[in-house]
């Protein structure tokens, strides 16, 4: 039996449509709202559950197809929105009022380009339409500033009800706080760790963050205070691990992984950052300047996703050295492409647990 052109027979033939990601079928999950006909127009609105959902266009040209099998379908209008699911509290950490998931990206070791992967994250979520918060949590080595254009920044500091609140600073569609802010350039953090615990705790919850569908913890390296504090103040949707693909960066990623994993923190995947070299005079060719397949190794090792190789560019320094993230500077480059991907892949995972759960 053939339906007739209504709101009712929209939502019946959109019903076997799936979110590829949740396996639920749209209707079910309320993704399909606002259903109208007009004259044999279609309309209404997909809800996805990120702004960076990477199967969006997937997902659309399914609904069309579906909606034109009615009778009397002359066109399909579908307007994209996204609601970014909650993160689900936890009975002994506290949340941040107006944000839903927090996410740590951490390394082993230094030198592996953890902060470079944490702002373009960052950034690549804004580009795509969320609210996005950046916590530079590296208070020793607080060089996301830098990397964000906000070296100069001035931020405010005002009298709340609940004590003192900062103002973050903000820039390429992201709010961020830094010690790097609150010390002169060239000044030492020579702190012992519950000082820390302080200031991260602040970071956390005497700033004024608004509402924001992804907070961004960019961690210092290692298995210190830092991310002991992180992982036991908030409910975290998961953590991030970025290592280069050599043997001795990788056994420290592996550590800081399994850290995680002990204080119940999900691991979202693994970054193999710096995977090849490219040169800019030879963009065709590839260089293992740090060996090969180590990201895709330890993922298959400790049973975590291998969420994106990142190349070596040159561009890629230039553009944390010149506070203009390469997703905003050279967004076709083999490694901007690489970093939106995983900033595609992380959201995904992060509303694929937010709605199982």
């Amino acid at each position: 039996m053939s339906l007739s052109l209504s709101s009712d027979s929209v939502l019946e033939v959109l019903r076997p449509v799936q979110d590829p990601e949740l396996q639920k079928s749209l209707v079910e999950l309320n993704m399909i709202r606002n259903v109208a006909i007009n004259d044999g127009e279609v309309s209404f609105t997909l809800v996805l559950t990120t702004p960076a959902c990477p199967l969006r266009e997937f997902i659309m040209e399914d609904c069309e197809k579906a909606v034109r099998t009615l009778p009397g379908v002359a066109t399909v209008t579908i307007e994209v929105t996204a609601e970014t699911p909650q993160q689900k509290p936890l009975p002994d950490r506290t949340g941040i009022d107006g944000v839903k998931n927090i996410v740590a990206v951490s390394s082993g070791k230094g030198g592996v380009g953890k902060s470079t992967v944490a702002v373009n994250l960052a950034v690549a979520l804004a580009q795509a339409g969320a609210a996005v918060g950046l916590i530079d949590a590296d208070i020793y080595g607080p060089n996301a500033p830098i990397m964000m254009g906000l070296g100069d920044a001035n931020v405010t500091v005002r009298q709340g009800p609940q004590g003192e609140v900062l103002e973050p600073a903000f820039n390429h569609g992201v709010k961020m706080v830094s010690m790097g802010f609150l010390i002169d350039r060239d000044q030492p953090v020579i702190w012992r760790g519950p000082m820390l615990n302080g200031v991260i705790r602040q970071f956390l919850y005497q700033v004024q963050w608004g509402n924001l569908d992804y907070l961004i913890v960019d961690m210092p390296p290692g298995t210190g205070d830092a991310q002991l504090t992180l992982a036991q103040a908030v409910p975290m949707a998961g953590a991030v691990i970025v290592s280069t693909p050599q043997d001795v960066a990788m056994a420290d990623a592996r550590r800081g992984l399994r850290m995680f994993q002990q204080l119940q923190v999900p691991v979202l995947g693994v970054v193999e950052n710096m995977s090849v070299f490219i040169p800019p005079d030879a963009p065709d060719k590839r260089y293992d300047i740090f060996g090969s397949g180590g990201g895709e190794k330890i993922a298959a090792e400790l049973g975590v996703p291998l969420l994106g190789c990142v190349p070596l560019e040159m561009t890629v320094r230039q553009g944390g050295d010149q506070g203009i993230p390469i997703v905003v500077q050279f967004p076709e480059s083999a490694s901007a492409k690489a970093l939106w991907a995983i900033a595609q892949q992380v959201a995904a995972k992060i509303s694929v647990a937010a709605l199982a759960s």
